[in-house]
C-alpha cells in the first residue's frame, strides 16, 4: 500500500517539476527542477527495488545538474542564470510535436501486443540487472570505476593553485614555512 502512495507522489512530483524546467523563467531554476524530475524519475526505480540503478541515477543526475549549473554561472552573460529569460522558443511548433509525439506513443500503448513471460521473478533484481549487462566482465568495470574515480581526484588536485605544503618550498623539514601572506602559521 505504501509503495503505490510513494509512487503517485513521485509520478506526481516527477510531471510538476519537469513542467516546472519550462515555466521557470531563469536557466539555474530550470536546471533544479529538472534535477528535482530527476530525482522523483530515481524514486519510482527506487520502488522497483532496483536498489543500485536507482542510487546511480540519483547520483548521476545530481553530479550532472550542479556541473551544469556551476558552468552556467561561470559563462553566462546573464549573472548567475536568474535573471528572467524565455525557456522556450518556437512555442507553437514545439507544443505541436510535442502533443504529436505523445500521440504517437499513447496509441503504441494499445497497439502493440506486450509480451508476457512465465519466467519466476529473481530474488535480487539488481543482482539479475547487473549479470545480464555486464556478465562475466562486472569485476573489471569496478575496477574502471575505481580508475575513473582516481583519475578525477588527481586532476582536481593538480588542478588547484596552492598545495598544503607550497608554503614549505622543497625543503619540507624547515621549521617555518614561507608564508606569503603576514600571520601565517609559525610566526
Amino acid at each position: 500500500m505504501w509503495r503505490e502512495i510513494v509512487f503517485w507522489l513521485c509520478a506526481a512530483g516527477s510531471v510538476i517539476t519537469g513542467v516546472a524546467v519550462f515555466r521557470v523563467d531563469s536557466m539555474a531554476r530550470a536546471t533544479f527542477a529538472l534535477l528535482a524530475s530527476f530525482l522523483f524519475a530515481a524514486g519510482t526505480v527506487l520502488l522497483a527495488d532496483l536498489t543500485y540503478l536507482g542510487v546511480l541515477v540519483i547520483l548521476m543526475m545530481i553530479m550532472e545538474m550542479v556541473i551544469m549549473v556551476v558552468f552556467m554561472l561561470m559563462y553566462m552573460m546573464n549573472p548567475a542564470g536568474l535573471m528572467p529569460m524565455t525557456m522556450v522558443h518556437n512555442q507553437k511548433g514545439a507544443l505541436a510535436i510535442a502533443i504529436g509525439t505523445f500521440a504517437v506513443l499513447a496509441t503504441g500503448i494499445y497497439l502493440i501486443d506486450w509480451p508476457t513471460s512465465s519466467a519466476p521473478q529473481p530474488e535480487d533484481p539488481t543482482m539479475a540487472l547487473g549479470e545480464a549487462l555486464m556478465g562475466p566482465k562486472m569485476l573489471m568495470m569496478i575496477v574502471l570505476g575505481l580508475a575513473l574515480f582516481a583519475t578525477i581526484v588527481a586532476t582536481v588536485v593538480l588542478a588547484t593553485h596552492r598545495g598544503r605544503y607550497e608554503r614549505y618550498g622543497d625543503r619540507l623539514d624547515r621549521d617555518r614555512p614561507d608564508d606569503p601572506v603576514r600571520g601565517g602559521v609559525g610566526r
